[in-house]
Order: C-alpha cells, then structure tokens, then sequence
C-alpha cells in the first residue's frame, strides 16, 4: 500500500491504479491463505508497470 500511495494523485486517475487498489484490499481479504501470496505477486506487478510508466512521477 505504501508504494500505491507513493505514485501520488495523478496516479489515481489510472485504471491501473484502481486494480491494485482492489487487488490489496478485496481480493486479497477474500483469497485464501495460500492463494495470498499470489495476490501480493500480482499487486507488485501492477505497481511496477504503473513505476515504469511513470505514472505519478
């Protein structure tokens, strides 16, 4: 959440942006146990394509 929140306001306007937001809060809540480690995986992903976009810089 701290790198989500580190991309800044621009950022929220991508879709991106708000598919991680559920990604780290909804799907990872409703995974299972040994389904969240790959919730997580998926999550940093997103993030960095969002870090290399340059999205929020």
């Amino acid at each position: 959440m701290a790198r989500l929140r580190a991309l800044g306001a621009k950022a929220q306007s991508h879709p991106g942006y708000e598919r991680v937001f559920a990604l780290l809060n909804a799907t990872f809540r409703k995974s299972k146990l040994a389904q969240r480690l790959a919730v997580l995986k998926s999550a940093t992903w997103l993030i960095d394509i969002l870090e290399r976009l340059g999205i929020g810089l």
